[in-house]
């Protein structure tokens, strides 16, 4: 995988310091927009270790996440010169969920996973029945949530065996969590990949869109549409699963019968066939590329919130050809984190705090674990990013 840009305001102490000297004033509670992002659930998955205990199940491990999540509101911004610094978080418009909610129900050498039912049920218990933070009205903060690849691995089948051979659950409890439709999807009535979460939601004048897995040429193609709607001036930001380099493994086999099966190895996740031969160790250029020339065309897109391969990082992807500047924003997974798997005190999520007057949004990263045999939900802040939202100052 291509190294991508790092954001070198987010990591330099010279530029910390710099922006503690000049820390901007807190807007008013109605010129802000604040969310939480997560990702890679992963329910299903025991973590070896986790305060003190040992062969911890995803779902206890998830539910302490949340109750971090909830001394939010209470706690204090740091003094990083970023939007809101210095000043108590307060309200919490919405949690996102990057997807990988439940894991591959593979059948291993240890034994069989849960299978997808289980694992929706349990985050409806953890992240629907337990977030407590309100948003800016009042309100229960909405809990959004995009598919990842395990998700939809176990709607479609891959090539390793699962048990059940498909489930589609996670995929089914998603889309009708998110999009909301009036008759909602059954295990029955499911059909993919006619049924993909493809939404937008607007807070406070910032335009999100969901989308499932990686924006591939149908998701752009949705993408387009809905956009023909939105003003120029009007900051986009994309969340979904995959990094934007994207991964050759998940696009449709472009060999044989063009199916699932273990020679290959592709996962036939997105409509698109893979171009850029037939073995999934090749780069995505083709698709990459494809993706790029998208975000020049649209110049609104400012930000990208992402899972999948799991730390926390700020970064701008450029794409092959350098044309693009998207800030992308990858956030770590309590079960599965590059990191925090084998270091807990590592164990993060994001909270983006947005003006809307100034469209600057500040992404800091919230250790939530670092008393590791403890049961304190308190947060520690880390890393923090600044960025411009405002389409053509876009850097």
């Amino acid at each position: 995988m291509r190294k991508s840009v790092v954001l070198a305001m987010c990591v330099t102490a010279a530029a910390v310091a710099m922006a503690e000297t000049s820390a901007p004033r807190r807007p008013a509670s109605d010129a802000i927009v604040q969310f939480v992002f997560t990702s890679d659930s992963h329910f299903g998955l025991h973590r070896a270790a986790f305060r003190g205990q040992q062969n911890v199940d995803a779902s206890v491990v998830n539910a302490a996440l949340v109750a971090s999540i909830n001394t939010l509101p209470n706690t204090v911004l740091p003094s990083d010169g970023g939007v809101g610094a210095g000043a108590t978080v307060g309200p919490i418009d919405f949690l996102a969920n990057g997807g990988d909610i439940a894991n591959r129900a593979e059948v291993t050498e240890a034994g069989a996973i849960q299978p997808a039912s289980v694992s929706w049920a349990q985050f409806q218990q953890v992240y629907l029945d337990g977030l407590q933070v309100k948003d800016h009205a009042g309100r229960n903060a909405a809990v959004l949530a995009v598919p990842g690849n395990h998700d939809v691995s176990n709607a479609v089948g891959y090539h390793k065996l699962m048990r059940p051979t498909v489930d589609p659950t996670s995929m089914v409890g998603i889309y009708n969590l998110v999009m909301k439709p009036s008759a909602p999807l059954t295990v029955d009535s499911f059909r993919y990949p006619r049924d993909r979460v493809q939404t937008s939601r607007d807070f406070g004048g910032i335009h999100f869109v969901f989308l499932t897995v990686w924006p591939d040429s149908s998701e752009r193609a949705w993408l387009d549409h809905d956009l023909a709607g939105v003003a120029a001036s009007t900051p986009v930001i994309l969340v979904t699963h995959d990094q934007p380099e994207s991964e050759p493994k998940h696009f449709t086999n472009p060999s044989g019968q063009h199916d699932i099966n273990s020679t290959d190895r592709f996962e036939n996740l997105l409509v698109d066939t893979f171009a850029d031969g037939a073995m999934i160790e090749n780069p995505a250029v083709v698709e990459q590329s494809a993706f790029e020339a998208f975000l020049t065309s649209h110049q609104s897109i400012t930000a990208y919130f992402h899972g999948n391969a799991n730390w926390n990082q700020f970064y701008d992807w450029t794409g092959p050809g350098h044309t693009a500047s998207l800030h992308a924003f990858r956030v770590d997974s309590p079960m599965k984190g590059a990191q925090s798997a084998t270091d807990e005190s590592k164990l993060s999520f994001q909270l983006a705090t947005i003006d809307l007057t100034t469209r600057r949004m500040t992404v800091r990263e919230c250790l939530w674990n670092t008393a590791r045999h403890t049961s304190s939900p308190s947060v520690v802040w880390g890393t923090s990013a600044t960025v411009d939202l405002t389409p053509h100052r876009r850097r």
